[in-house]
């Protein structure tokens, strides 16, 4: 079974992409807990940090770059970003992803 992000990098499930190449892939947060709240994501299938391989080093690169790429873009003087390892971290996919998180936190009801 496929998760959601896998769904959602396929196409399967619609998403507002912000950016993607052949190895990442940005979209925003339907949940957002800031005026700018995207997820930055490998289109490979990792469950989490605790699950990367040697070979995923430059893929953790990637996601970084990316980050500091959109960042530039949206003219983002200061973010956060921030990895969620575990459901007891918060991690609700089981797919590794950055939130890139900037401006104003949103009340949520």
């Amino acid at each position: 079974m496929e998760c959601l992000f896998c769904k959602i990098i396929k196409k399967e499930i619609p998403s507002e992409i912000i950016y993607e190449n052949d190895k990442v892939i940005v979209f925003k947060d339907i949940h957002p807990k800031a005026e700018v709240h995207l997820l930055i994501l490998p289109k490979k299938h990792i469950v989490s940090v605790n699950h990367l391989e040697e070979e995923d080093k430059e893929l953790m690169g990637e996601l970084i770059s990316t980050a500091q790429k959109i960042a530039k873009e949206k003219k983002l003087t200061g973010y956060k970003l921030i990895i969620n390892v575990g459901r007891e971290a918060g991690q609700i996919i089981d797919h590794l992803h950055l939130h890139l998180l900037s401006g104003k936190k949103i009340e949520l009801p």
